[in-house]
């Protein structure tokens, strides 16, 4: 495993975009989190999102968690790219002559996933700490380490799409048509969810429990719902105006069972591909 590891940082030490990227990437984590602690001046009254409880102990494991997923996309591009790379350098080839299997290959990229993954979440979980210690309320050590589900649920979240990038990048071979056709299934799940929601409020046939929750993407956006109808403000605005939102919060585990299985399949799909595969 660690020979795999070695072998799969030396190539991403090489790739100057992946530095880029992976840089890119925690500058604007960081900056939604300056941009969140800013005072602005508006209409004479000074006004921070901070003050309004977002980097509150435990509230910021849950808002920082989803902020920061959206911007995993740059990750995925770092993670399609090096493995298209593989393709159009003829690198992948040649490890194959030089030993290495098409499952330790396989291997090394997963491993790649997580690495990504992990530091993600380590880095978010820095970037949370800091700000919470600055701007939190409440300071007391159990609240300080409650939620640390959203953490878990994140890099869930993560993992999972990388690994279906990397099968899409397997399976395709190109950089460019890979991000399109992930493009291209986030616009498929959710027409899906608009023809579900219809057969389900007007024949009563709900397929969005039983087939769509199932889904790759949805069963990812499913590990950490929105945080902002948490906020107190918006609970008692609501309830002024007779509204109440009455949805869980929790990581569900339900969510993270799919996720876990479309990972294994996404990995075992891009062994079977690449095993029937001429190179």
């Amino acid at each position: 495993m660690l020979r795999l590891l070695s072998i799969e940082l030396d190539k991403i030490k090489r790739n100057k975009a992946a530095k880029v990227i992976t840089i890119v990437y925690c500058l604007l984590i960081t900056a939604i989190s300056l941009i969140a602690s800013y005072e602005f001046d508006f209409a004479g009254v000074n006004f921070r999102i901070a003050d309004q409880g977002i980097f509150n102990f435990p509230f910021i494991w849950h808002f920082n968690a989803y902020m920061a997923a959206w911007l995993k996309i740059f990750f995925a591009i770092v993670i399609v790219s090096i493995v298209a790379n593989e393709y159009s350098y003829g690198t992948l080839k040649q490890n194959l002559i030089d030993g290495l299997s098409k499952k330790e290959f396989v291997a090394s990229k997963f491993l790649a996933v997580l690495l990504f993954s992990f530091i993600s979440t380590v880095f978010l979980f820095i970037v949370s700490m800091t700000l919470g210690l600055f701007f939190s309320d409440f300071m007391e050590i159990g609240i300080i380490f409650s939620d640390m589900e959203y953490l878990f649920g994140y890099f869930i979240k993560l993992v999972t799409f990388f690994s279906f990038c990397m099968f899409l990048a397997i399976w395709i071979k190109r950089s460019a048509f890979a991000l399109g056709f992930l493009g291209v299934w986030q616009v498929f799940e959710g027409i899906l969810y608009i023809v579900f929601s219809y057969l389900k409020n007007v024949h009563e046939i709900n397929l969005i429990d039983s087939v769509y929750n199932f889904l790759p993407l949805n069963a990812m956006s499913d590990l950490i719902v929105e945080p902002i109808t948490r906020l107190g403000g918006v609970q008692t605005l609501a309830n002024q105006v007779g509204e109440s939102f009455d949805k869980s919060y929790n990581v569900p585990a339900l969510a993270i069972f799919v996720c876990l299985a479309w990972t294994s399949l996404f990995v075992y799909w891009s062994y079977v591909i690449l095993k029937r595969r001429d190179l």
